[in-house]
């Protein structure tokens, strides 16, 4: 399927007459815009006939599927992998910070003063993925004239269970509403006692203890736990042991979607705002995948959501992944042998053959991304992020150069 746009870079309807598609190039009566998905601009005047296209996603909180189809055929199918090491990486960021306070520096000012958080805040992790999701409707909306956006947020919704009649505002009014934070959340659940020593101990001074390190466990509530003073110390030197673990959570995922879904919903209505955007529920897409006799997976799920499911469904899927732009930190956190810190930020160009770090390049006749590389030696790994060789080091001289990376968004 080559993706064609107008002169003015409006997208067309995709052709398969790749025949005429390579006359036009050469004709000098089209450019390449994109290597991957192939995308064209016509370079005269033409029609704008339009099919109605609609884009179905499946949203999720480590895999997003995506399928652009029309009643006859499927035009666009994809499945892109979100990143997960937003949380990871803060936390390191802090534990760097923290341990600047224990050297022998000049005292600098304060840099601002307003710790506030906006209206809407949401924590970096659930934020990146919400941009990625918008990130991915806009490519295919970039190519394809999509008409309707569908999203599926949820596998069933969590609220609906407790209140059948629920609808609105009513959805914003959750289980932790009237709590100022999360700590005065677990110490009313807990009754405001020690769930270790249930008062015994006669200390009136109520901790919230982590069951798990916040950078394992997080701050959520199931990783929370109510102990007093006596006991929170006692558990740090070793005196005593919990016998709690981590309070699993089955609707974990669930409600991770119900967070960040009323913000993808919102975001795409404003950015979408000559498109019709709805939103659907994961019950609904198992019924009509079942119905209908389609495979269990993120892209065929993203069919079904689309909703045009008498489509022929296409051959060509699209692997996507979201990676880091740069390296956020200067020097790396643990220094070598003698303390001297060695900077993170490595060279521009890879070797001398002009490469970057998450190029797409060809090798063995197979198209692959640059994932590092050492001493001008480029590491290779292919769509699934598999090493192509078993050591996945290159000679850079049997590598061809093909794109380079548009976005954080990579597609093979």
């Amino acid at each position: 399927m080559v993706y064609v746009l107008d002169k003015d870079g409006r997208p067309l309807m995709p052709t398969k007459r790749h025949r005429k598609v390579r006359r036009l190039l050469r004709d000098g009566l089209a450019v390449v815009v994109r290597r991957t998905p192939f995308t064209i601009r016509l370079l005269f005047d033409t029609t704008h006939y339009k099919q109605n296209v609609t884009l179905g996603i499946d949203a999720g909180s480590k895999h997003v599927g995506v399928s652009a189809s029309t009643k006859n055929e499927e035009l666009f199918s994809s499945e892109v992998l979100l990143r997960n090491d937003i949380v990871n990486l803060l936390s390191t960021r802090r534990e760097a910070r923290r341990t600047r306070r224990s050297r022998k520096l000049r005292h600098r000012a304060a840099r601002f003063n307003n710790r506030r958080k906006e209206d809407g805040w949401l924590a970096p992790s659930v934020m990146q993925k919400v941009d990625s999701h918008i990130k991915i409707a806009n490519l295919v909306c970039s190519i394809l004239p999509i008409d309707t956006i569908v999203i599926e947020t949820a596998q069933f919704d969590t609220q609906k269970i407790k209140n059948p009649d629920i609808s609105g505002e009513e959805y914003h009014h959750g289980e932790q509403e009237g709590f100022w934070n999360v700590r005065e959340y677990v110490l009313w659940r807990d009754g405001h006692v020690c769930q270790h020593c249930k008062g015994k101990s006669g200390d009136k001074i109520l901790n919230v203890h982590h069951l798990e390190s916040r950078k394992t466990g997080g701050d959520s509530p199931n990783n929370l736990i109510t102990l007093c003073e006596t006991c929170h110390k006692s558990y740090h030197k070793g005196e005593i042991e919990l016998k709690f673990k981590h309070r699993s959570n089955s609707l974990r995922d669930a409600a991770f979607m119900n967070v960040m879904r009323w913000r993808v919903y919102e975001l795409m209505k404003k950015m979408f705002a000559d498109k019709t955007v709805k939103i659907t529920y994961g019950y609904q897409t198992k019924r009509k995948r079942i119905e209908n006799v389609i495979e269990k997976t993120h892209c065929a799920d993203a069919f079904c959501i689309a909703g045009n499911l008498t489509a022929r469904r296409t051959d060509r899927l699209y692997k996507g992944r979201f990676v880091a732009r740069h390296a956020r930190s200067l020097h790396v956190f643990v220094p070598k042998k003698g303390g001297v810190r060695r900077s993170t930020i490595a060279n521009h160009w890879i070797g001398k053959n002009r490469l970057q770090r998450f190029d797409t390049v060809r090798y063995n006749g197979a198209d692959c991304f640059i994932s590092g590389s050492s001493n001008g030696i480029p590491f290779l790994r292919d769509a699934d992020w598999k090493k192509v060789t078993k050591t996945s080091i290159v000679n850079a001289k049997y590598v061809k150069f093909m794109s380079r990376k548009h976005s954080s968004l990579l597609i093979l």
